[in-house]
């Protein structure tokens, strides 16, 4: 009885703001303006098919640099001693101690036309460079902010990782690439699968830093559901309609790589 009077805050909280706003979400999204069953929402989605392919194509660029730079300061972290690990995952959080907003704002000086990167470039006799409001700068804003939530799981799975089971490994017989093939990489899955999720589920979301990186030119799902719920084209069912397709899409893209997941864990490892 205590375990369950426990969770009842839990609940509580889940109920109002998780499972109504979804509801609500829902019937906004099957509903017209004077409130009738409707699917015309829904079938005019279908008009923003290209920010829906742009948003997932930049959200994969994005999860996949994540993963490339991510991966090996994870490893890299997870063998250092124990005191320098604390420094070194205190200076990956250091940043998201401060505004998300301002990290972007910091951004978007570094990169405008007069801002310090062209600056640079110029006294070597570069540039300059068009840098924001382009795909690159918004991938750029992706991976600085999301980047700690590729490393931190990642970490998290390599620390446990038994430094036995790689000497077993070199014991018998096996090198560097196998032992990193064949132990440390099906080991660490469940991090990096994780890492995936948390970096992709955000980056095709986003809307502040396509909005202050990307110009009005790289419109994002997530700018679009701004723009009908807070923009001039007010429309809250069609937002509704938006972010329910996308819910959809997430729910699938984090099944298919929970699929994965779970081929790992049935599939062991094999030396």
């Amino acid at each position: 009885m205590k375990s369950k009077a426990a969770a009842v805050p839990y609940v509580a909280w889940m109920l109002i703001f998780i499972i109504v706003p979804m509801i609500l979400v829902v019937i906004f999204a099957f509903t017209d303006k004077s409130g009738r069953f409707t699917l015309e929402n829904i079938a005019n989605v279908g008009k923003y098919s290209t920010v829906f392919l742009r948003s997932i194509w930049l959200g994969v660029i994005a999860t996949a640099i994540c993963l490339l730079l991510g991966y090996p300061m994870a490893y890299i972290i997870s063998r250092a001693a124990g005191g320098r690990q604390s420094v070194l995952i205190m200076l990956i959080l250091l940043p998201m101690w401060m505004s998300f907003l301002l990290r972007t704002y910091a951004w978007m000086t570094l990169l405008e036309n007069n801002g310090l990167i062209n600056r640079l470039l110029g006294l070597v006799g570069l540039g300059p460079y068009e840098l924001i409001n382009t795909q690159g700068a918004v991938v750029l804003g992706m991976v600085y902010n999301f980047l700690p939530y590729m490393i931190l799981p990642i970490y998290s799975v390599m620390t446990k990782i038994d430094r036995r089971v790689i000497e077993a490994a070199q014991d018998l017989g096996a090198n560097g690439p196998k032992v990193f093939a064949r132990v440390v990489l099906p080991l660490s899955m469940p991090g990096i699968i994780t890492g995936i999720t948390m970096v992709f589920v955000p980056s095709v979301s986003t809307f502040i830093i396509s909005k202050m990186l990307g110009g009005g030119a790289n419109l994002l799902i997530g700018d679009l559901i701004d723009m009908q719920f807070l923009g001039n084209s007010y429309n809250p069912h069609l937002g509704s309609a938006i972010s329910l397709v996308l819910m959809v899409l997430i729910l699938i893209c984090m099944g298919i790589m929970n699929q994965f997941d779970e081929d790992e864990k049935s599939g062991g490892m094999i030396l």
